[in-house]
């Protein structure tokens, strides 16, 4: 059955909905105050960011290919592997799923979020990142070859060689789990490896919107970084594909 370019959008709205619920959730679970999880620290920050992307996955995958973030639709674009003209619905559904789902991270830990009303920066750090070191060009530099590594895998598990389909979805999820697991233990710890503007981006939106006590600024100096350097990475990781596997 032909699926519509509506309902393909619907599921990247869900998938990525998901991604950010139990991604920002773990980030929640770990660090604001009277959690039971509180200090569990970042192996497990890793760990659960890369099972929000397998569940995000098995929502989205068998009707949409579950890109679930912008930068991954824009990379395999460019790289000749998805329609452009899905692109910008594509990136808005995502976009708005990444709102929606850091909504309901506050709406889950809100008695959490007024225990922790006096650490701005803590709260923060649930919705969104913000570098360990703030050097924009370095910064900028890390985000970027975090995705570039992200798209330029996903186009690989997918080539010929490989079981995977391209994309995310599928039999893909397993080895993309791995792959977010690898660059948030290996490449994270500088800026929190965003690597998604609708992870990053649609959740700071939403701390700046949410009626959070005690809550700072929502970082917007540092916001263009997480958003523009994903696709910059994308891009180049579009390339190196085509040059590479693009011979083969």
């Amino acid at each position: 059955m032909e699926v519509s370019l509506f309902m393909k959008c619907v599921f990247e709205f869900l998938g990525t909905l998901v991604l950010v619920l139990f991604g920002d959730g773990v980030c929640a679970a770990c660090s604001l105050n009277k959690s039971k999880a509180k200090g569990a620290g970042w192996v497990v920050i890793t760990l659960g960011w890369g099972f929000a992307v397998m569940a995000g996955v098995f929502v989205a995958g068998p009707y949409s290919g579950a890109h679930l973030n912008p930068a991954v639709s824009l990379g395999l674009a460019l790289g000749g592997l998805f329609p452009w003209h899905d692109v910008l619905p594509y990136m808005a559904a995502q976009m708005l799923g990444g709102f929606v789902g850091a909504v309901l991270v506050y709406a889950f830990y809100v008695d959490h979020y007024a225990a922790t009303a006096d650490e701005p920066d803590t709260m923060l750090g649930t919705f969104c990142t913000m570098p360990a070191i703030e050097h924009k060009s370095v910064n900028f530099f890390s985000e970027f070859i975090a995705t570039f590594m992200l798209v330029f895998l996903i186009m690989a598990i997918g080539s010929r060689g490989n079981v995977a389909t391209v994309g995310l979805g599928s039999t893909g999820a397993f080895p993309v789990t791995a792959v977010i697991m690898a660059l948030g233990m290996s490449l994270g710890g500088t800026t929190g490896y965003a690597m998604n503007p609708a992870r990053d981006l649609s959740p700071r939106l939403a701390h700046a919107i949410l009626p959070i006590k005690g809550k700072r600024d929502s970082g917007w100096g540092y916001a263009w970084i997480p958003t523009f350097a994903p696709l910059a990475g994308a891009a180049f990781a579009a390339a190196v594909y085509l040059i590479t596997y693009g011979i083969l």
